[in-house]
């Protein structure tokens, strides 16, 4: 009973501190975040080269997660894993290319850890939290065609908090699914 007790006061200390931290504008600046990865901006014509096909794989796993489906992350991250494969990187220069590739391998493993742990949610979003600073560095150096936005839980990787991309600027977390949806806050519009 006690366990029961302690466990509810918990989740309801973690809700108001998540509510707190949606009410709060948040500003943050690139240039004095803490962050474990470092970007380079390599100038990409736009024309040329594209992330669109890994963004859309990505927010299709990022939606699955929302919605506590992983069965659909599951197939979402092999489709990422899929059209990894397939783009086309001619176009690219020696540097853009190195670039791409360093950030491109993390995107792999990542996407096929989520991909092969259908069933285990918990994992496929430990694996989600390394993943979307890789999505975020691929869309910080080669830019996006559609309006993304960055967001930030407080509570997910185990209260170290955590961003993702998102295509709308309403907060529906992947991190918590339907446990706590609407945790967390906009940071940035790409």
């Amino acid at each position: 009973m006690k366990k029961i007790i302690l466990s509810a006061v918990v989740l309801s200390l973690a809700l108001v501190s998540c509510n707190q931290k949606n009410k709060q504008e948040e500003t943050v600046n690139p240039a004095t975040e803490n962050t474990d990865t470092e970007t380079t901006t390599v100038k990409v014509d736009p024309n040329a080269f594209s992330v669109k096909d890994i963004v859309t794989d990505y927010l299709s796993l990022k939606n699955a997660l929302t919605k506590d489906d992983s069965n659909g992350a599951s197939s979402a991250g092999k489709k990422l894993v899929e059209t990894l494969g397939k783009i086309d990187m001619k176009k690219l220069s020696g540097e853009q290319m190195k670039t791409y590739m360093d950030i491109a391998d993390d995107v792999k493993e990542h996407a096929e850890h989520i991909g092969d742990n259908a069933g285990n949610l918990p994992h496929q979003r430990e694996h989600f939290v390394l993943l979307s600073k890789d999505i975020n560095d691929l869309v910080q150096t080669f830019g996006t065609e559609q309006k993304l936005y960055q967001d930030f839980c407080p509570m997910a990787d185990e209260g170290k908090g955590a961003i993702w991309i998102s295509e709308v600027k309403d907060i529906k977390n992947p991190y918590f699914g339907s446990e706590m949806l609407t945790c967390g806050s906009v940071r940035k519009e790409f």
